[in-house]
């Protein structure tokens, strides 16, 4: 997929899409509340500049009108961003427990393990043109780590990609970062 001005946001929604795999056997431990999410992308091999640093170049040219009102509209969809790589996002206990990304739109996702530490899974978004495998490992409540790769066709150009998205719970108070659950 190629990044635009959305990047940053399309990125958190698969992020928060990514993490809560395992809904339907078991309920994944995690807490609810504020996590921050470290994001490394490649892209056929090649490491990526990740979304948020992207995005962040593109502030800087904007006014500071401009730049609030992206920043308040991604706060609306349950995204905050920081430094290097690093985004905020608000998981609510209906996320958590219920899983808020089994076959979202077009996407069929298939789990060939959900246990109470580690999933994988393959996904296939025939319109996005997509299909990818990934693996989510959780630690503990307060930490995971997923890693993924796939290989998407657009415009008769054939991309291999792969992420690993490190979270940490930092507090079960998510401020004023709305769920992205609650932003749909």
């Amino acid at each position: 997929m190629h990044c635009t001005g959305r990047c940053s946001l399309m990125t958190a929604c698969a992020l928060a899409f990514a993490v809560h795999t395992a809904a339907a056997q078991t309920t994944p431990p995690m807490k609810a509340g504020l996590w921050q999410i470290h994001v490394e992308r490649g892209e056929n091999g090649q490491k990526m500049q990740d979304g948020n640093e992207r995005m962040k170049e593109r502030m800087k040219n904007m006014t500071p009108e401009d730049r609030k009102r992206v920043e308040e509209m991604m706060k609306q969809h349950g995204v905050a961003t920081g430094e290097g790589g690093v985004i905020k996002l608000c998981y609510s206990q209906k996320m958590v427990d219920h899983g808020a990304w089994t076959d979202q739109g077009s996407c069929k996702t298939e789990y060939s393990n959900r246990s109470a530490t580690s999933w994988k899974w393959h996904s296939v978004c025939t319109e996005a043109g997509y299909q990818g495998d990934g693996e989510a490992t959780f630690p503990d409540a307060e930490n995971f780590v997923v890693r993924s790769t796939g290989v998407s066709t657009i415009g008769g150009k054939t991309r291999t990609t792969s992420s690993t998205r490190t979270g940490k719970w930092l507090t079960a108070d998510c401020g004023d970062l709305k769920p992205l659950d609650a932003t749909q």
